[in-house]
């Protein structure tokens, strides 16, 4: 079995490790598997892309493809340019499947965002940088499919007749400047409630952890142009596509896993709860409760502008940036209903 064998799937049991840890905790904090949300359907399918992506990188790995170093003998046999042909072609389901894992992670981070932030001010970047990712993968695709190699089917020609088919230099410095960028954005909007929070160092600490992961992901992908570049006949950049997109998959579920593990280890909360503490849940939430109304009775939403399962109260995202409590209270047709989003029930 070859080095990107073994790593790929390493990583690939890994992530589905993390995901379905993700999904029994989900099921755990709702009650019913059909009563998840938006962002859980959406891992799935970032999955299922995974899954195709993992197969495919395997398999142009040992294919050949359009893309044909200098010097090489273009007097191909058919059964040659079969090859190549078929290696193109899993190249751009292999890109396609990258963008699509990538992209939708960053669709889970915004999508967990506007629940967490859904009456703070935070809410506006939440929304602008979610403007700026759907906009920016519209604009990659359609230069992608109709602009940067024309006919489509130069995609896997052999030999196509522009470079742009085969090293696809356009598309990957597009990909590199929209999902770098994008990536730089989804972590900063936390940080604000990140750097204000009052929790340990040592909590906090922890939390830097999860945040290098993200920060890894993007060095990941820094890496992965960097030797399409300079390295485009070697090995190397198909590595680093799948560490980044593994790393992604890793960080989006990671804080999501929490609720499980306090159960199955009777771990305590960054508060300094233990998962069976909940008679102490009540009064804290109270309190609170009473010091968000004194101090901004503006805070709440009005009914009618957001019908919000109670069940969507997230221990809930659990863990998303741990330590930061975060209550977002919204207001039902007649009543003033508290939704506790808590990023620190650790």
């Amino acid at each position: 079995m070859s080095h990107l064998a073994v790593e790929t799937w390493t990583w690939y049991g890994l992530t589905w490790l993390v995901v379905v840890a993700r999904m029994l905790s989900r099921r755990l904090l709702q009650g019913s598997f059909k009563k998840l949300q938006a962002d859980d359907a959406l891992m799935m399918f970032a999955m299922l892309c995974d899954t195709v992506l993992i197969a495919g990188m395997n398999i142009i790995a040992r294919t050949n493809s359009n893309l044909i170093a200098p010097g090489t003998d273009l007097n191909f046999t058919a059964e040659d340019i079969a090859e190549r042909e078929s290696g193109s072609k899993w190249v751009l389901v292999v890109e396609q499947m990258q963008c699509a894992v990538i992209w939708s992670v960053k669709g889970c981070f915004l999508i967990m965002y506007n629940r967490l932030t859904m009456s703070l001010k935070q809410n506006l970047a939440v929304k602008i940088v979610a403007g700026y990712v759907v906009a920016g993968f519209i604009a990659m695709e359609a230069l992608y499919f109709g602009v940067w190699c024309r006919p489509f089917s130069q995609y896997w020609a052999v030999p196509p007749d522009n470079t742009q088919c085969s090293a696809a230099t356009n598309h990957l410095i597009t990909n590199a400047v929209i999902n770098i960028s994008s990536d730089v954005m989804i972590i900063l909007i936390p940080m604000p409630v990140f750097l204000q929070s009052q929790i340990a160092q040592k909590k906090k600490m922890i939390l830097c952890g999860v945040f290098a992961l993200g920060a890894f992901t993007i060095l990941s992908a820094i890496l992965n142009k960097y030797y399409s570049f300079n390295e485009p006949f070697g090995s190397a950049w198909t590595f680093w596509y799948i560490r980044e997109s593994s790393t992604a998959l890793i960080v989006a579920n990671l804080p999501m896993t929490w609720t499980i593990l306090r159960r199955l280890f009777n771990l305590k909360s960054f508060n300094g709860k233990s998962s069976n503490q909940r008679s102490g849940y009540p009064s804290s939430t109270s309190h609170f409760r009473s010091m968000t109304y004194s101090r901004n009775p503006q805070s709440t939403i009005r009914g009618g502008d957001h019908d919000l399962d109670p069940s969507a109260s997230e221990e809930q995202i659990n863990s998303g940036f741990g330590g930061i409590p975060l209550k977002i209270y919204q207001q039902h047709k007649e009543d003033r209903v508290g939704r506790e989003a808590t990023l620190g029930e650790l």
